[in-house]
């Protein structure tokens, strides 16, 4: 019928499928809702025409809207355009469920966010059982809302507190997971989905929707008026301002719109909506978010900073020097995604401690149905431990993930060089030595690259690929092929100290350690920084990596770089840990206490050695010294040539230590606006740039 979809009427049964002929998968764009409201127009007209199906003419039935599109446009909308946009939605799935005729949408694959509100539109819904059809509405993980009847449908459905689940998580839900919660009316074979389709519609079901019936009322529409729908919002409010504080506006929204709709007849509740979605779609927190988590991220996991013109690589065998934390989680995605690995320790039972990680992750996953037994057993079986270097021979990549200290790294370099191939890659897996400065312990420093993975690496996603001042281009072609194998997301930085993700995070614990110095309350100084959206405060992620860590970098810096000024919070660091012995949770006591008897709780005796000012700043000053000294030192790191291009620079920071993935003007107070000012009042500690060796300069494939 159209680029977007064919129809087809078969004994009085109008088969719909969607199918856009230029897309991989089906998407809401202004093109699909024009043919779609053509098809339905036409359907409602056609006395022949006693029920639809709708279905797809892919494996899967549909995503939501373009956020590739919704990203291009959104900054040039106005809020009524938006308004706009969403009803132009929201009329079409009007007509869906107003046409006259039983429609019923059968699922064979993910139904998704504007996908899933179709299906809601429908009369009935029916999914295949399998493990690609699944359901949902994430829109709230993009900083939106669903914009087409999902926040009033849903809880009219399945009621409002099955509903909020379903709106505030964002997660998608497996078949019989869906049926049980009510998202779906059926579930069958994919083999039968059809003939259950044609089989429902042959019951000559009524088309009318309950809330398109007069008197249709649910127990939580008289709101405020009933108790327990009153805890409940008011309960809520309290749990996502606590969880988000007011730096996603998603959340609320959603829930505003739940609370607001569910007591206005349905077609108010509608338009609710979308004066929510416009005012979402229109803020810059959710182009930030689509932008980075969606559009930068798959484009890095694409190959975007992949240097043109080299032979696509696979790395069929690893090997891993180092079977503590790091090393075995490395060796367990590695051999997850298929690869031979060798897991070298110094001792057989600490080779043998690092392969066990990998067999409790995957004994966890085998308890939550998440994999077979066999399937873990043939992952844990292509896990080799070892003390041999010997073994190493035939790996076409090795990663060095042993103890951060130049002088071990150079020896156990030295000799896996000896027992690797002459065209073997080599990695290190170091967060904050020079790359340039361990590749001289390898005889081909070309071949020689960094990959800073993250911890735990089974869970994050995030892989710093660092070049080296004689790292080639064919070396980090090989390297972001690596990546992709085990499926992470990669970003390309310059040589440095602290390269960029070590760099920039080093900023948010020495300005909390700053603020400490200064007389700031230290409960003052933990809970601005999770109301600024930061997932902990500075102290208690100082505690985690421990104080004698960031000392160390800072003693080493000075004694290799003459122009390195020592930030003031050093002297935070030497009475902590030289003056009262508390160097953090692994020591047992650190800027927080660790009772055995129940949680962590600030150190009283930080009054005492950093005595409160008599004037506490305001908590607004300091979410903002908190977020600007992380992104001053990130521009810093882009003017030096040390980021490679601005999207490395958001993904770092929002998969590396959890930046908010913000873009509020009205987050930041006037008086801070403007570089220069900035750049005077928040000069970071330390603050002598440290050069890259060499900067490599762009690769093809921006995403910005």
């Amino acid at each position: 019928m159209t680029d977007f979809l064919s129809l087809d009427v078969v004994d009085g049964v109008a088969t719909l499928r969607l199918d856009d002929r230029d897309a991989p998968v089906n998407t809401v764009s202004p093109g699909w809702l024009a043919a779609m409201t053509t098809a339905f127009e036409r359907i409602k007209a056609d006395p022949a025409v006693t029920g639809v199906i709708v279905s797809s003419g892919k494996p899967d039935f549909m995503a939501g809207a373009d956020l590739k599109f919704i990203l291009s446009h959104a900054a040039a909308m106005t809020p009524a355009d938006a308004y706009g946009f969403s009803q132009q939605a929201t009329a079409l799935h009007r007509l869906v469920e107003t046409c006259g005729k039983p429609v019923v949408a059968a699922i064979g694959g993910f139904a998704l966010g504007g996908g899933f509100e179709l299906a809601l539109a429908c009369t009935h819904r029916i999914v295949a059982d399998s493990r690609k059809a699944v359901v949902g509405l994430p829109e709230v993980n993009v900083g939106l809302l669903p914009g087409s009847g999902g926040t009033q449908r849903l809880p009219r459905m399945i009621g409002v507190a099955k509903a909020l689940e379903v709106l505030l998580e964002g997660r998608n839900y497996a078949p019989a997971e869906a049926l049980a919660a009510g998202l779906v009316d059926a579930v069958v074979p994919p083999d039968q989905l059809m003939a259950a389709a044609h089989a429902w519609l042959a019951g000559a079901p009524d088309p009318t929707r309950p809330w398109d019936r007069k008197g249709f009322a649910i127990p939580e529409s008289d709101g405020l008026l009933k108790q327990s729908t009153a805890g409940l919002f008011t309960q809520l409010s309290g749990q996502l301002l606590a969880r988000y504080g007011r730096n996603y506006p998603a959340p609320i929204a959603i829930l505003t719109c739940v609370f607001e709709g569910v007591q206005t007849p349905f077609e108010t509740g509608l338009r609710i909506e979308s004066r929510h979605f416009a005012r979402l779609l229109t803020d810059p927190v959710s182009r930030n978010i689509i932008r980075t988590t969606f559009v930068n991220k798959g484009l890095a996991e694409k190959g975007a900073r992949r240097p043109p013109g080299h032979e696509q690589a696979t790395v069929r065998k690893l090997g891993v020097l180092g079977a503590g934390m790091m090393g075995a989680g490395i060796a367990f995605v590695a051999a997850k995604a298929g690869i031979e690995t060798i897991l070298l320790d110094t001792s057989q039972e600490l080779a043998e401690k690092g392969k066990a990680h990998s067999a409790r992750i995957l004994a966890r996953e085998v308890e939550r149905g998440r994999t077979t037994r066999e399937a873990a057993d043939a992952i844990l079986a292509r896990i080799t431990p070892t003390t041999d270097y010997g073994d190493l021979a035939g790996a076409g990549l090795v990663i060095e993930a042993v103890f951060e200290d130049a002088t071990v790294k150079a020896g156990v370099t030295a000799k896996a060089a000896a027992a690797i191939a002459p065209d073997a890659l080599f990695a290190s897996n170091t967060s904050t030595l020079p790359i340039s400065l361990l590749a001289k312990s390898f005889p081909r420093p070309a071949d020689f690259i960094g990959l800073h993975f993250f911890s735990p690496v089974d869970r994050m996603a995030l892989v710093e690929v660092i070049m080296g001042q004689d790292t080639s281009q064919a070396a980090l072609a090989r390297a972001l092929d690596f990546v992709t194998q085990i499926r992470k997301t990669p970003i390309v930085v310059n040589d440095s100290r602290g390269f960029y993700t070590s760099r920039v995070f080093q900023t948010f614990i020495h300005e909390g350690m700053e603020l400490l110095r200064e007389g700031v309350s230290p409960a003052l100084i933990e809970n601005a920084a999770k109301l600024a959206g930061m997932p902990v405060g500075p102290l208690a992620v100082t505690d985690e990596v421990t104080l004698e860590l960031p000392m160390k970098i800072v003693r080493e810096a000075e004694a290799q770089d003459p122009a390195f000024r020592r930030p003031t919070s050093m002297e935070v660091m030497e009475t902590m840990v030289e003056g009262l012995g508390r160097a953090g949770r692994k020591a047992g006591a650190g800027f927080y206490d660790y009772p055995a008897d129940g949680p962590k709780r600030l150190w009283k005796g930080l009054a005492k050695h950093f005595p409160p000012a008599d004037e506490q700043p305001d908590v607004q000053e300091i979410k903002t010294r908190i977020l600007y000294i992380q992104a001053l030192e990130t521009a810093r790191c882009l003017e030096e040539g040390v980021l490679t291009h601005p999207a490395d620079g958001d993904l770092g920071a929002v998969l590396g230590w959890g930046f908010p993935t913000l873009g509020r003007r009205d987050a930041v107070p006037d008086r801070y606006r403007g570089r220069r000012r900035l750049r005077r009042r928040m000069r970071p500690a330390g603050a002598t740039p440290w050069r890259p060796l060499r900067p490599h300069g762009p690769t093809p494939g921006d995403g910005r």
